[in-house]
């Protein structure tokens, strides 16, 4: 399947108007790669050299599709110290606005990579059930024995959208790879999934 893409200039006025709506606050801020805030989550994971962001919409069927492997991926090249992993939730589709929202609430409470990673499995168990407002998430997430605690995300949200800017992501899933001062960018499972290997 072909990754959902969207064009640029839409994806930023969505998420400015996504983050203002929400949030009530400035979208844009300083990015200080792999900083973290007082006492918020940032969803960062491991010591590698290599860093490796991660863009994906729950409610994007390519994303889901990957997400089994990825995570396989993910999980070895963290564990053997190759990468460093920033997790950056990408609200192509309206409805995952919400999740973005909610994955950071989750982190709140236990911000530790294998929990973060099933934490996105059930995310995307909830998308595929067609979950799309805040209520109906929450009792879901409840029914996972997943607990969150909502705080103000606007900094942590800064950061990830300076992310994406950056990175100039107009589609999921996609990923950029930083290594010895250059990015590269992969679009696509099968793409993202053939890098990752790679790093192995």
């Amino acid at each position: 399947m072909k990754p959902k893409r969207m064009n640029l200039k839409r994806l930023s006025v969505l998420l400015i108007i996504y983050c203002m709506v929400v949030f009530a606050g400035p979208v844009f801020g300083d990015v200080i790669p792999g900083a973290t805030m007082d006492n918020s989550p940032f969803p960062s994971y491991g010591t590698g050299k290599v860093i490796v962001h991660v863009y994906t919409d729950y409610f994007c069927v390519p994303c889901r599709a990957a997400e089994p492997e990825l995570e396989s991926l993910l999980l070895e090249l963290v564990r053997s110290k190759k990468i460093t992993v920033v997790f950056v939730d990408t609200p192509i589709h309206r409805e995952s606005q919400i999740y973005a929202r909610y994955f950071l609430y989750t982190l709140k409470k236990k911000n530790e990579f294998e929990y973060a990673l099933h934490v996105r499995s059930v995310f995307f168990e909830a998308a595929a059930s067609n979950i799309n407002n805040k209520e109906g998430l929450e009792i879901f997430l409840k029914n996972k024995n997943i607990d969150f605690s909502i705080f103000d995300a606007v900094p942590v949200l800064k950061k990830l959208n300076g992310f994406l800017r950056d990175d100039k992501v107009t589609g999921t899933p996609s990923c950029v790879i930083l290594r010895d001062g250059k990015s590269e960018k992969k679009v696509g499972g099968a793409e993202i999934l053939k890098a990752l290997k790679e790093l192995q």
